[in-house]
């Protein structure tokens, strides 16, 4: 089913009377609103294919070949779950999400699925640039040491892309607060996205009294009215139907073939 006025009527409804408060560091900040990632695909032409009674959602591409799975009620933390069947162009993967993983730096990563594939970036450099420590070539921290990302060598296969966020506890983590795994074949032009948006030092919006991750999260009154809010979110699907049917287009283009300016004449009947 795609996605309706009505349901961004909800999503403006639950939003215009919360006062934003600008939060941070964002892996800190709260989970916000799961339709940050669920309003995209579905405004991208993806089908749910859950049961609507159910507290789990499951969508689907158009295309059969990416799936993405919600489900508050996991026994493993893992609440977001995102499968890529194998294709001509690559092999099956898989990520995976926690509980707390803000639901805006999750839609960097989905709202790549949509748009063509760019071509891959560093996804060291944002991390870099936006102050985080590097330990080595394969580890980053936050500036408070919460959050680490690790490109992770596990066997013979490529690396894997391990980020948790943890209670501070010395030279140790303490308690896991989140955690991300993007296996070894996920695509680099979907791992991008989400370092940057995890890395960017701009807040999150929050309502007054929404859940943080942590009590180090940092909350200001924002500048933002939450109309602006409303409106951000509107027009990002606005932007997202766009570049979808944008991408539709470009896949069912024929091939043209040049014109053949000496097209041969048949042979004369003798």
């Amino acid at each position: 089913m795609p996605l309706n006025e009505r349901q961004l009527a909800a999503f403006a409804d639950k939003h215009a009377w919360k006062i934003p408060f600008d939060t941070s560091p964002r892996h800190l900040a709260g989970p916000g609103d799961a339709r940050h990632v669920t309003h995209g695909l579905a405004a991208a032409g993806w089908n749910t294919v859950s049961d609507p009674l159910s507290a789990e959602i499951v969508l689907r591409s158009p295309d059969l070949r990416h799936s993405l799975q919600f489900d508050p009620q996991s026994a493993t933390g893992a609440w977001w779950r995102l499968r890529s069947e194998p294709f001509a162009d690559g092999p099956a993967w898989y990520a995976e999400f926690g509980e707390l993983v803000p639901a805006e730096v999750l839609a960097a990563l989905s709202d790549a699925l949509i748009s063509a594939p760019s071509q891959p970036a560093d996804p060291w450099q944002p991390v870099t640039s936006a102050g985080w420590h590097r330990d080595s070539e394969s580890t980053a921290r936050s500036p408070d040491s919460m959050c680490r990302i690790e490109l992770r060598q596990e066997s013979q296969e490529l690396p894997s892309w391990h980020i948790e966020t943890s209670e501070p506890r010395g030279e140790f983590s303490g308690p896991r607060i989140w955690h991300a795994y993007l296996d070894e074949h996920t695509p680099p032009h979907l791992v991008a996205p989400f370092l940057t948006a995890l890395a960017d030092p701009s807040p999150l919006q929050r309502g007054m009294y929404e859940r943080t991750a942590h009590y180090r999260a940092v909350q200001k009154p924002s500048p933002m009215r939450p109309q602006q809010v409303v409106d951000a979110h509107i027009n990002r699907i606005s932007s997202l139907r766009a570049q979808a049917r944008s991408a539709r287009r470009q896949q069912t283009k024929p091939a043209t073939t040049p014109a053949n300016t000496n097209p041969a004449r048949p042979a004369a009947r003798r």
